[in-house]
């Protein structure tokens, strides 16, 4: 079955391997967005299904969707992946770095939302949020920013479901564990995790794609350890 699918921040770790998993389904369209277009063209140079955009969370969302979309495609799946993390006492994060959390890691994907509406029907939309996000976990110093950003996108997601439910589009929100990447080190500096990014894009790909009719308004804990 064709489907036009979005991974926002697709340039390394889950979102790099989910793009790669997805790609292997010739009829899947698949549209990465990241900041990092070089990285972007390295990672689905050979990918004919792929089409690779520039996209930055931090400023002008709409303008910058309206150029990547001008042709309009119905979108099946939304999956919202980007993240930033800073890794800082409370006291010493700056306003900038609050505002940059907040902003890529909340307010961005509600704008991007917002653009995509007009462009759904049948459609389910996968928030990636944060087992530090998730109401009643266990929380780590330094997070603070991020977290309470996460827990955010949790609260969003169940706000957008109820507004939406008499539609067929919908949201639910994966609040992930440890997985062995990049911004894994920057939060836990050495930790070691028995989760690739590869098991973990090969679950949110298969939740993605075959979850959007019985579950609406769900925050979900994928988790096998702490954090």
């Amino acid at each position: 079955m064709n489907k036009t699918i979005v991974v926002v921040g697709a340039s390394r770790g889950i979102g790099k391997a989910l793009v790669e998993l997805l790609a292997k389904n010739k009829e899947f369209t698949i549209y990465a967005l990241s900041r990092n277009i070089e990285q972007l063209t390295a990672n689905f140079k050979g990918c004919k299904n792929v089409i690779s955009a520039k996209f930055d969370l931090e400023h002008s969302v709409e303008q910058q969707l309206q150029t990547i979309f001008s042709v309009k495609p119905q979108i099946d799946v939304l999956i919202n992946n980007a993240g930033w993390l800073v890794n800082k006492s409370f006291e010493k994060i700056t306003h900038e770095e609050f505002t940059k959390s907040y902003q890529i890691n909340v307010i961005g994907v509600m704008q991007s939302c917002q653009f995509f509406i007009p462009l759904m029907k049948t459609s389910h939309i996968v928030n990636i949020s944060s087992m530090g996000g998730f109401q009643g976990s266990m929380k780590f110093p330094g997070l603070a920013a991020y977290s309470s950003s996460k827990a955010a996108l949790c609260n969003f997601t169940e706000l957008f479901a109820e507004e939406h439910k008499n539609t067929d589009i919908r949201m639910n929100c994966l609040c992930l564990s440890a997985v062995q990447t990049e911004m894994l080190e920057l939060a836990f500096p050495g930790y070691k995790t028995e989760i690739s990014p590869i098991q973990m894009a090969a679950y949110i790909a298969d939740f993605s794609l075959d979850n959007n009719t019985l579950i609406n308004g769900k925050i979900i804990p994928v988790s096998l350890s702490t954090p």
